[in-house]
């Protein structure tokens, strides 16, 4: 890993201090997850150093989003065919972007030499990174679920969409029966009016109240933006390429709010233990990619 990562400033954050780790979620697909988390990114790596973990398994949907090409995953890295380092791609945004494994099979069911390993490989990074984000997939598979139950922050993505209310209560319903996530970050898209969003988020929050024994902490809106969607047909973050649009407004708001989260001050805060949990959970499966 180069300057971008292991030599940026900490902003005040000493390198002994745990690493904040952030799954992006939505349990419908396009509902703009990807472009959330990479407009995350972006905006707080001006101030802490980020990686952002693609966590959609054979999607690669930052690489598109970003228009870059990683050359190596974590399968290459549990193959011992390259380190994390190498595996992690740089982008021109001041944060990298690891691919989850194209091609990784049953993390919880990995042998003792390859959890060890891979535990291994992230301590290495505990050091050089502030913020781990993940942009997991779409849907309630075992991979969104291992990733979202090993965060400490679960942002979950919603729209004004029928099926993007009904799949997240049922990501947020199986996050906390299953898997004992029972606090959720909320941020709602695509709003047409002001006062929208909390309306939308309000729905969900009710349904949630009456069945489930979570907190749902609602983050804010992000505005419909033509700005927005060029930025998508660019491969570019809006906060970048638009940074005066409604839409980068409120996602520079958003990263405001994200990097004044608590991070664990325990051993859970550190990289190394979001990768026990990770593949610790032996009834959630990372399904074999080709």
């Amino acid at each position: 890993m180069n300057s971008l990562v292991s030599d940026r400033p900490q902003a005040g954050r000493q390198v002994t201090q745990p690493v904040q780790v952030i799954a992006v979620t939505g349990g419908k697909g396009g509902v703009g997850k990807t472009t959330v988390a990479v407009n995350l990114a972006t905006q707080l790596a001006k101030n802490r150093r980020v990686l952002l973990l693609d966590g959609d398994l054979g999607l690669a949907n930052v690489d598109v989003f970003l228009g870059v090409t990683p050359r190596r995953t974590l399968a290459h890295v549990l193959a011992g065919e390259c380190s994390l380092d190498d595996a992690i791609t740089e982008t021109a945004l001041d944060f990298a972007v690891l691919p989850a494994a194209s091609g990784l099979a049953n993390m919880a069911a990995l042998s003792l030499a390859e959890h060890a390993g891979l535990v291994q490989a992230f301590s290495e990074l505990t050091t050089k990174v502030d913020i781990l984000l993940i942009d997991t997939a779409a849907g309630i598979g075992n991979s969104v679920l291992t990733f979202a139950q090993a965060a400490q922050q679960v942002l979950v993505v919603i729209c004004d969409e029928p099926a993007s209310l009904t799949d997240a209560y049922g990501l947020i319903k199986v996050l906390s029966r299953d898997q004992g996530v029972t606090q959720f970050r909320v941020v709602t898209n695509r709003i047409r009016s002001p006062g929208e969003g909390r309306r939308l988020f309000g729905k969900l929050a009710r349904v949630a109240d009456r069945f489930l024994d979570v907190v749902l902490d609602y983050v804010g809106e992000i505005p419909e933006d033509a700005y927005l969607a060029a930025s998508v047909r660019e491969q570019r973050p809006v906060v970048s390429s638009y940074p005066t649009a409604k839409a980068s407004f409120a996602l520079k708001k958003l990263a405001q709010i994200a990097d004044t989260w608590p991070v664990a001050e325990s051993p859970r805060g550190h990289v190394e233990f979001f990768v026990e949990r990770l593949v610790r959970r032996p009834s959630v499966r990372l399904e074999l990619v080709r």
